[in-house]
């Protein structure tokens, strides 16, 4: 299959990364790499989807690693899997051999946080360093995770992307891994899940280090949702989280103690880049765009090690380091790689952290309990952001009144721009276009 072929697939499936920020996935495509990553790190401690899918539908995932590795020019391909998902392990290998790609290895990963951070991932599997402000890319490889293999696997098959697997856990009577509608509500997503064993919670979009709360309930889900996390308002994982933006600003910029854990700690700066976050939180936000080492908040990947791990004091370097970046966008400034990788530090290796290590600091041990499969989530009524991915919204192709059909576009891609097509994820009529949102009724 030729390269245009294979991107012009993925590109009308309406795929994006499943694992980040959105980006949409034809874009690697259109690339020349010597290696495949396959990022089936579950990096957020207790999210178990991805485990999941490569213990029951590793053939559909292997289909999307080939063809990638066909449109890159990619000589390897390596899915990456912690070594404790002992029976995702057991069945992909079985599928692998089967498969008898023999270009397509498996790397077992260590337990520790962030492994699913695509710069400590490519340094774990390959030896290589990323360039600071730099992407796989730099280093001959493409990262992406398991879901979004799965669905270039699905869009051979001419299926586009309507369903997103992920993880329903935290304060829910029965933890589970669901496959749910795009836009389905996450209050049907925890309904689904026997409801909060609380009456008053909050609801993160994602896991605990990186996930975003919810401001409503209803909001739906979106291709890019890993989990849905539900929590007391008053836990340590949401408290920094709901805490006003100038607030945090305030206290980590006259509290901080300049002990330095946080750069100790910092996965980034153990990799050899210049980001030292104690430094950082004297700058504060002001007077930053011509600040050369206030550039280096650029570098912060917002893993949140220094919040919510490093710290002794409980202060955010990161939300810290996410305001100056929000300020130095919107003045314009750009990080920009020199295309030079740098040296690891060399006790990188012994200050790692381990998973269950954190998932004891964030006080999660109670809802760290075995999850299976609880089936699938159709809902009468979907709300399909045009936004979820990186670039531009899709344009909207539909109008109120239209029957659409499960899997028909949507939402098409503005000429020029960077964006990703949008299908409906049910089958009935748009009932409602408003904010960027189509709203589908069966």
């Amino acid at each position: 299959m030729k390269k245009e072929d294979v991107i012009n697939i993925i590109k009308n499936a309406g795929i994006v990364g499943g694992g980040g920020a959105g980006l949409p996935t034809h874009i690697k495509a259109d690339t020349n790499v010597d290696t495949i990553l396959v990022n089936g790190a579950s990096c957020e401690p207790l999210l178990m989807s991805d485990p999941y899918l490569i213990e029951t539908a590793g053939k559909e995932m292997l289909k999307g690693v080939e063809v990638m590795m066909n449109a890159t020019g990619a000589n390897r391909g390596i899915v990456c899997l912690k070594a404790k998902h002992k029976a995702a392990l057991k069945s992909l290998r079985t599928v692998v051999e089967e498969f008898g790609d023999s270009r397509i290895e498996i790397f077992e990963l260590e337990n520790f946080y962030p492994i699913g951070d695509e710069h400590v991932l490519v340094h774990e599997v390959l030896d290589r360093t990323i360039p600071q402000g730099g992407l796989p890319l730099h280093v001959g490889a493409v990262v992406s995770n398991v879901e979004t293999f799965y669905n270039i696997g699905l869009a051979l098959e001419n299926i586009p992307v309507t369903d997103r697997y992920l993880t329903v856990f935290g304060a829910v009577k029965t933890p589970m891994v669901v496959r749910a509608s795009v836009g389905t509500k996450a209050s049907e997503i925890i309904e689904y899940a026997g409801g909060a064993t609380i009456d008053d919670y909050v609801v993160v979009d994602g896991g605990p280090m990186m996930g975003r709360v919810l401001s409503d309930i209803n909001s739906p889900i979106t291709k890019t949702t890993s989990g849905i996390l539900v929590l007391p308002p008053e836990h340590t994982v949401v408290a920094r989280k709901i805490m006003p933006p100038q607030q945090v600003r305030k206290l980590t910029t006259s509290m901080c103690c300049q002990c330095t854990q946080c750069t100790e700690l910092c996965p980034r700066f153990l990799l050899g880049h210049d980001i030292q976050p104690h430094k950082l939180t004297k700058l504060g936000t002001e007077d930053i765009l011509n600040n050369k080492e206030a550039h280096n908040a650029l570098l912060c990947s917002e893993c949140g090690v220094c919040e919510k791990f490093a710290c002794p004091m409980g202060l955010s370097p990161r939300e810290l380091n996410a305001q100056i970046k929000a300020k130095l966008r919107e003045g314009g400034v750009r990080l920009e790689t020199t295309g030079e990788s740098q040296e690891a530090h060399p006790f990188r290796q012994s200050r790692r952290i381990p998973t269950q290590r954190l998932i004891q600091r964030l006080d999660l041990e109670k809802y760290d309990v075995s999850t299976s499969y609880g089936g699938e989530i159709v809902p009468e009524q979907v709300f399909i952001p045009l936004s979820q991915h990186i670039g531009a919204p899709a344009n909207c192709i539909v109008k109120i009144g239209d029957s659409v059909e499960k899997g028909q576009c949507i939402g098409e891609i503005p000429d020029g721009s960077m964006s990703a097509r949008i299908h409906s994820s049910i089958s009935g009529v748009v009932s409602a276009i408003a904010n960027n949102v189509i709203t589908i009724r069966s």
